[in-house]
Protein backbone atom coordinates (compact mmCIF):
# COMPACT_ATOMS: atom_id res chain seq x y z
CA UNK A 1 0.00 0.00 0.00
CA UNK A 2 1.55 3.48 -0.88
CA UNK A 3 1.90 6.38 2.06
CA UNK A 4 -1.28 7.78 0.52
CA UNK A 5 -3.63 5.21 0.38
CA UNK A 6 -5.05 5.41 3.50
CA UNK A 7 -5.68 9.14 3.76
CA UNK A 8 -7.34 8.45 0.22
CA UNK A 9 -9.84 5.87 1.46
CA UNK A 10 -10.22 7.46 5.03
CA UNK A 11 -11.27 10.74 2.80
CA UNK A 12 -13.60 8.20 0.89
CA UNK A 13 -15.14 6.16 3.76
CA UNK A 14 -15.81 9.99 5.63
CA UNK A 15 -17.56 11.55 2.64
CA UNK A 16 -19.92 8.08 1.71
CA UNK A 17 -20.44 8.01 5.49
CA UNK A 18 -21.46 11.86 5.56
CA UNK A 19 -23.04 12.03 1.99
CA UNK A 20 -21.29 15.79 1.62
CA UNK A 21 -17.85 16.72 0.49
CA UNK A 22 -18.38 19.92 2.64
CA UNK A 23 -19.30 17.87 6.03
CA UNK A 24 -16.77 14.97 5.36
CA UNK A 25 -13.90 18.25 5.28
CA UNK A 26 -15.40 19.37 8.47
CA UNK A 27 -14.84 15.90 10.29
CA UNK A 28 -11.93 15.14 8.88
CA UNK A 29 -10.27 18.91 9.69
CA UNK A 30 -9.11 19.31 5.98
CA UNK A 31 -10.30 21.50 2.96
CA UNK A 32 -12.84 20.58 0.95
CA UNK A 33 -10.92 20.84 -1.86
CA UNK A 34 -8.29 18.37 -0.22
CA UNK A 35 -10.96 15.74 0.42
CA UNK A 36 -11.67 16.22 -3.56
CA UNK A 37 -8.79 15.43 -4.66
CA UNK A 38 -7.98 12.32 -2.12
CA UNK A 39 -11.39 10.41 -3.33
CA UNK A 40 -10.51 12.29 -7.15
CA UNK A 41 -6.87 10.50 -7.23
CA UNK A 42 -8.42 7.22 -5.43
CA UNK A 43 -10.81 6.99 -8.42
CA UNK A 44 -8.35 7.53 -10.54
CA UNK A 45 -5.70 5.05 -9.43
CA UNK A 46 -8.39 2.33 -9.12
CA UNK A 47 -9.66 3.36 -12.72
CA UNK A 48 -13.05 2.84 -11.15
CA UNK A 49 -16.33 6.16 -10.74
CA UNK A 50 -17.00 5.82 -6.95
CA UNK A 51 -19.22 8.63 -6.11
CA UNK A 52 -21.72 9.93 -9.04
CA UNK A 53 -21.52 14.24 -8.41
CA UNK A 54 -24.19 16.19 -9.22
CA UNK A 55 -24.35 19.96 -8.38
CA UNK A 56 -27.25 19.12 -5.30
CA UNK A 57 -26.25 15.87 -4.47
CA UNK A 58 -24.30 12.74 -4.75
CA UNK A 59 -24.38 9.12 -4.30
CA UNK A 60 -22.65 6.00 -4.34
CA UNK A 61 -21.85 4.16 -7.07
CA UNK A 62 -22.85 0.07 -7.01
CA UNK A 63 -18.69 0.20 -6.73
CA UNK A 64 -18.53 2.82 -4.62
CA UNK A 65 -21.42 0.90 -2.03
CA UNK A 66 -19.25 -1.88 -2.49
CA UNK A 67 -16.12 -0.61 -1.36
CA UNK A 68 -17.94 1.16 1.73
CA UNK A 69 -19.44 -1.79 2.58
CA UNK A 70 -16.01 -3.67 3.43
CA UNK A 71 -13.78 -1.29 4.02
CA UNK A 72 -16.08 0.36 7.07
CA UNK A 73 -15.72 -2.98 9.31
CA UNK A 74 -11.40 -2.79 8.97
CA UNK A 75 -11.79 0.98 9.74
CA UNK A 76 -13.84 1.08 13.00
CA UNK A 77 -11.08 -2.12 13.70
CA UNK A 78 -8.21 0.61 13.32
CA UNK A 79 -9.74 3.32 15.16
CA UNK A 80 -11.00 0.79 18.08
CA UNK A 81 -7.48 -0.74 18.14
CA UNK A 82 -6.17 2.92 18.36
CA UNK A 83 -8.65 3.99 20.90
CA UNK A 84 -7.56 1.01 22.55
CA UNK A 85 -3.63 1.58 22.45
CA UNK A 86 -4.31 5.32 23.25
CA UNK A 87 -6.35 4.09 26.64
CA UNK A 88 -3.04 2.51 27.77
CA UNK A 89 -2.03 5.64 29.30
CA UNK A 90 -1.78 6.39 33.18
CA UNK A 91 -5.15 8.85 32.68
CA UNK A 92 -7.89 7.36 30.81
CA UNK A 93 -9.33 9.83 28.11
CA UNK A 94 -11.03 10.00 24.79
CA UNK A 95 -14.51 10.97 24.21
CA UNK A 96 -17.60 8.79 25.01
CA UNK A 97 -20.90 8.93 23.05
CA UNK A 98 -24.13 8.39 24.59
CA UNK A 99 -27.47 8.75 22.83
CA UNK A 100 -30.34 8.56 25.38
CA UNK A 101 -34.23 10.24 25.72
CA UNK A 102 -35.12 13.16 28.51
CA UNK A 103 -35.82 10.79 31.70
CA UNK A 104 -33.31 8.29 31.76
CA UNK A 105 -30.93 11.05 30.75
CA UNK A 106 -31.94 13.33 33.97
CA UNK A 107 -32.42 10.14 36.26
CA UNK A 108 -30.03 7.90 36.27
CA UNK A 109 -27.75 9.41 33.44
CA UNK A 110 -26.86 13.20 34.78
CA UNK A 111 -25.70 12.32 38.46
CA UNK A 112 -23.22 9.89 37.48
CA UNK A 113 -21.73 12.18 34.43
CA UNK A 114 -21.03 14.95 36.87
CA UNK A 115 -19.32 12.63 39.30
CA UNK A 116 -17.53 10.61 36.35
CA UNK A 117 -16.10 13.79 34.64
CA UNK A 118 -14.90 15.46 38.07
CA UNK A 119 -12.64 12.32 38.59
CA UNK A 120 -12.26 11.69 35.18
CA UNK A 121 -11.05 15.08 34.05
CA UNK A 122 -9.25 14.03 30.65
CA UNK A 123 -12.48 12.19 29.58
CA UNK A 124 -14.75 13.57 27.64
CA UNK A 125 -18.62 12.93 26.97
CA UNK A 126 -20.93 13.97 24.31
CA UNK A 127 -24.89 13.13 25.20
CA UNK A 128 -27.62 13.25 22.26
CA UNK A 129 -30.97 13.73 23.70
CA UNK A 130 -33.42 11.64 21.52
CA UNK A 131 -36.85 9.76 21.87
CA UNK A 132 -37.05 7.83 18.85
CA UNK A 133 -34.82 4.38 18.92
CA UNK A 134 -31.64 5.70 17.78
CA UNK A 135 -29.14 3.11 15.53
CA UNK A 136 -25.98 3.44 17.40
CA UNK A 137 -23.95 1.47 15.46
CA UNK A 138 -24.83 2.99 11.92
CA UNK A 139 -24.88 6.76 13.80
CA UNK A 140 -21.49 5.85 15.38
CA UNK A 141 -22.52 5.83 19.77
CA UNK A 142 -20.59 4.14 21.97
CA UNK A 143 -23.72 3.40 23.80
CA UNK A 144 -27.08 3.97 24.48
CA UNK A 145 -29.82 4.25 27.53
CA UNK A 146 -33.21 2.73 26.86
CA UNK A 147 -35.81 1.24 28.91
CA UNK A 148 -34.53 -2.59 28.94
CA UNK A 149 -37.78 -3.74 26.81
CA UNK A 150 -36.42 -1.34 23.61
CA UNK A 151 -32.89 -2.88 23.83
CA UNK A 152 -32.32 -5.46 20.94
CA UNK A 153 -30.93 -8.90 21.71
CA UNK A 154 -27.98 -8.95 20.03
CA UNK A 155 -27.08 -6.19 22.18
CA UNK A 156 -24.87 -6.24 25.39
CA UNK A 157 -27.45 -4.63 28.55
CA UNK A 158 -25.88 -3.18 31.38
CA UNK A 159 -29.23 -2.41 34.67
CA UNK A 160 -28.07 1.34 35.21
CA UNK A 161 -31.66 1.92 37.31
CA UNK A 162 -34.35 0.12 39.45
CA UNK A 163 -37.90 -0.92 37.99
CA UNK A 164 -40.20 1.57 36.55
CA UNK A 165 -43.81 2.50 36.62
CA UNK A 166 -46.17 4.37 34.54
CA UNK A 167 -48.79 6.76 36.47
CA UNK A 168 -52.53 8.09 34.67
CA UNK A 169 -52.30 12.06 36.08
CA UNK A 170 -54.79 15.31 36.07
CA UNK A 171 -55.37 18.10 37.06
CA UNK A 172 -57.98 18.93 40.14
CA UNK A 173 -59.16 21.59 37.43
CA UNK A 174 -59.90 18.52 34.83
CA UNK A 175 -61.81 16.01 37.23
CA UNK A 176 -63.93 18.88 38.40
CA UNK A 177 -66.69 17.86 35.97
CA UNK A 178 -65.25 14.56 35.34
CA UNK A 179 -65.88 10.70 37.32
CA UNK A 180 -62.23 9.16 38.34
CA UNK A 181 -61.52 6.25 35.98
CA UNK A 182 -62.15 2.99 37.87
CA UNK A 183 -60.68 1.11 35.10
CA UNK A 184 -58.97 1.66 32.19
CA UNK A 185 -62.15 1.04 30.21
CA UNK A 186 -63.35 3.99 31.43
CA UNK A 187 -60.84 6.01 30.18
CA UNK A 188 -62.83 6.19 26.68
CA UNK A 189 -64.89 9.11 28.44
CA UNK A 190 -61.51 11.18 29.04
CA UNK A 191 -59.26 13.21 26.96
CA UNK A 192 -55.60 11.87 27.26
CA UNK A 193 -52.76 13.60 25.53
CA UNK A 194 -50.99 11.31 22.93
CA UNK A 195 -47.80 10.82 22.54
CA UNK A 196 -45.88 10.61 18.70
CA UNK A 197 -43.15 7.94 18.89
CA UNK A 198 -40.38 9.56 17.38
CA UNK A 199 -39.25 6.24 15.50
CA UNK A 200 -41.82 4.51 13.37
CA UNK A 201 -44.37 7.68 14.05
CA UNK A 202 -47.36 6.02 15.48
CA UNK A 203 -49.17 7.50 18.15
CA UNK A 204 -48.05 5.39 21.52
CA UNK A 205 -51.13 3.52 23.23
CA UNK A 206 -51.17 3.39 27.00
CA UNK A 207 -50.41 -0.09 28.58
CA UNK A 208 -52.45 -1.36 31.55
CA UNK A 209 -52.32 -4.99 33.37
CA UNK A 210 -53.61 -6.17 36.79
CA UNK A 211 -54.55 -9.88 37.48
CA UNK A 212 -52.95 -11.40 34.43
CA UNK A 213 -55.65 -8.90 32.13
CA UNK A 214 -53.41 -6.55 29.99
CA UNK A 215 -55.51 -3.70 28.10
CA UNK A 216 -54.12 -1.09 25.98
CA UNK A 217 -55.88 2.11 25.45
CA UNK A 218 -55.16 4.89 22.41
CA UNK A 219 -56.59 8.37 23.61
CA UNK A 220 -58.31 10.66 22.33
CA UNK A 221 -57.67 14.34 23.27
CA UNK A 222 -56.56 17.58 21.96
CA UNK A 223 -52.73 17.21 21.89
CA UNK A 224 -50.34 15.02 20.29
CA UNK A 225 -46.58 15.52 21.37
CA UNK A 226 -43.27 13.85 21.41
CA UNK A 227 -41.63 15.19 24.50
CA UNK A 228 -42.55 13.87 28.13
CA UNK A 229 -42.04 17.15 29.55
CA UNK A 230 -44.66 18.75 27.52
CA UNK A 231 -46.99 15.59 28.85
CA UNK A 232 -46.53 16.70 32.08
CA UNK A 233 -47.53 20.60 31.95
CA UNK A 234 -50.50 19.68 29.55
CA UNK A 235 -52.01 17.63 32.31
CA UNK A 236 -51.16 20.37 35.15
CA UNK A 237 -52.72 23.29 32.86
CA UNK A 238 -56.06 20.57 33.01
CA UNK A 239 -55.67 20.14 28.98
CA UNK A 240 -56.39 16.22 29.62
CA UNK A 241 -54.91 13.33 31.19
CA UNK A 242 -51.47 11.98 30.63
CA UNK A 243 -49.52 8.59 31.03
CA UNK A 244 -46.11 9.55 32.39
CA UNK A 245 -43.26 7.66 34.38
CA UNK A 246 -44.20 7.72 37.89
CA UNK A 247 -41.20 9.52 39.25
CA UNK A 248 -41.65 12.16 36.89
CA UNK A 249 -44.90 13.13 38.34
CA UNK A 250 -44.25 12.04 42.19
CA UNK A 251 -43.74 15.39 43.66
CA UNK A 252 -46.71 16.86 41.68
CA UNK A 253 -49.09 14.18 43.18
CA UNK A 254 -47.47 14.57 46.33
CA UNK A 255 -48.21 18.25 46.89
CA UNK A 256 -51.66 18.08 45.32
CA UNK A 257 -51.16 19.54 41.57
CA UNK A 258 -51.82 16.60 40.01
CA UNK A 259 -54.30 13.46 40.91
CA UNK A 260 -53.04 9.98 40.21
CA UNK A 261 -55.34 7.57 38.38
CA UNK A 262 -55.68 3.30 37.70
CA UNK A 263 -52.72 3.22 40.52
CA UNK A 264 -53.33 -0.84 40.66
CA UNK A 265 -53.62 -1.08 36.46
CA UNK A 266 -49.81 0.13 36.59
CA UNK A 267 -47.36 -2.55 37.43
CA UNK A 268 -43.83 -2.32 37.47
CA UNK A 269 -41.58 -2.96 34.73
CA UNK A 270 -37.91 -3.31 33.50
CA UNK A 271 -35.87 -0.12 33.85
CA UNK A 272 -33.05 1.88 32.20
CA UNK A 273 -30.22 -0.44 30.52
CA UNK A 274 -26.89 0.65 29.18
CA UNK A 275 -26.19 -1.27 25.87
CA UNK A 276 -23.60 -1.45 23.22
CA UNK A 277 -22.64 -3.78 20.76
CA UNK A 278 -20.35 -6.83 21.60
CA UNK A 279 -18.24 -6.79 18.86
CA UNK A 280 -16.97 -3.61 19.15
CA UNK A 281 -13.58 -2.90 21.86
CA UNK A 282 -14.13 -0.17 23.55
CA UNK A 283 -11.48 2.06 26.04
CA UNK A 284 -10.66 1.78 29.41
CA UNK A 285 -12.64 5.49 30.05
CA UNK A 286 -16.14 3.33 28.60
CA UNK A 287 -15.18 0.92 31.04
CA UNK A 288 -14.62 2.97 33.81
CA UNK A 289 -17.83 4.75 33.06
CA UNK A 290 -20.35 1.74 32.60
CA UNK A 291 -18.96 0.43 35.89
CA UNK A 292 -19.37 3.82 37.61
CA UNK A 293 -23.72 3.74 36.16
CA UNK A 294 -24.02 0.16 37.04
CA UNK A 295 -27.15 -0.44 39.03
CA UNK A 296 -26.10 -1.32 42.22
CA UNK A 297 -29.57 -1.72 44.33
Amino acid sequence: MRSGDFSELAAFIAVAEAGSFTRAAAKLGLSQSAVSYSVRMLEQRLGVRLISRTTRSLSLTDAGQRMLRNLRPSFENIENEIAAITALRDKPSGTIRITTFRYAATSVLWPVVAKFLAEYPDIEMEIILDEGLTDIVADRFDAGIRVGEQVQKDMIAVRVGPDLRMAVVGSPSYFENRKIPQTPRDLGEHLGVSYRQTTGGGLYAWEFERDGEELQVRMNGPLIMNDGLMLESAALDGLALAYTFETQVAQYIEDGRLIRVLDDWCQPFSGYHLYYPSRRQHTAAFALFVEALRFKG
